[in-house]
């Protein structure tokens, strides 16, 4: 229930960002969707999860921009799900490297557990303009810092997918 529910929120908020701005700031609004891997770092071990990850940027300038993005992995009979924001920079060209820094929440889930934490992502990636409005996200890596359990994890995300510009 509550990923289905953040989920929604996720896609709300993801499409409210680009309401009323497609006639007068073109390229202004970013929205991505992608594949990720997330390597959790738990105690004792750690588990490797798959899922989604979705994305809307705002762009106040053509190099700096404001980024919301929830992600959801799963796997092993754990999931976790990211709910994070910040600023971002980038490189407008053909071939655009970016970076950014993400502020928020995470939610952790296995059988007979479940936390909620303060989460932070560090992160860069490339992106490849491949028409008009659509861009390959060739890679996106993220450090993301959580605290399940009342201890640190120190976890690592890669995505890819596509990105649609308006």
């Amino acid at each position: 229930m509550v990923r289905k529910v953040s989920s929604l929120v996720g896609l709300l908020f993801l499409f409210s960002l680009g309401a009323g701005t497609r006639a007068s700031a073109q390229d202004k609004v970013e929205f991505y969707g992608g594949y990720s891997f997330f390597h959790l770092q738990n105690s004792p071990g750690a588990n490797n999860l798959n899922g989604f990850i979705l994305s809307g940027e705002y762009k106040f300038a053509p190099w700096f921009g404001a980024v919301g993005e929830v992600a959801g992995d799963y796997g092993g009979g754990s999931s976790v799900t990211t709910y994070l924001v910040g600023p971002q920079v980038s490189f407008p060209a053909r071939v655009s490297p970016f970076a950014h820094f993400l502020i928020g929440g995470a939610h952790y889930g296995q059988t007979g557990f479940n936390d909620n934490s303060f989460a932070t992502s560090l992160g860069f990636g490339i992106d490849a303009k491949i028409a008009p409005v659509i861009k390959w996200r060739i890679i996106e890596g993220d450090y993301v810092t959580t605290r399940f359990g009342g201890g640190v994890q120190n976890n690592a995300r890669i995505s890819t997918g596509i990105v649609l510009r308006f």
